[in-house]
């Protein structure tokens, strides 16, 4: 049982240094940006921010529908903030996904 903790853990972990990474890159741009890009989650797949640890091609193509290429800015700002951390496969699955 102690295993599963420890994973659930590092899961909780992982979608919260994710989430931070997005939030903090959007709203560096602008409050605008970071709330059209929530909207769009939400009103295009039903789901939050926070969502899209399990689900980076949803950032992904809402980040290229709004911004077209300069949703590339954007991911790469998410990229730099998680660095540290691509040697946790799911970030480094997260980041292959956004990044493309």
């Amino acid at each position: 049982m102690e295993n599963h903790s420890i994973y659930v853990n590092q899961e909780q972990i992982g979608k919260a240094l994710v989430t931070l990474a997005a939030q903090k890159a959007l709203v560096d741009i602008g409050e605008p940006t970071y709330d059209k890009v929530v909207e769009m989650l939400y009103s295009k797949y039903h789901c939050y921010l926070s969502d899209c640890y399990e689900h980076p091609e949803y950032l992904s193509r809402v980040l290229k529908v709004l911004f077209g290429r300069d949703g590339d800015v954007i991911a790469e700002s998410i990229r730099t903030q998680l660095e540290d951390f691509k040697y946790k496969k799911p970030i480094a699955n997260f980041l292959e996904l956004i990044c493309k």
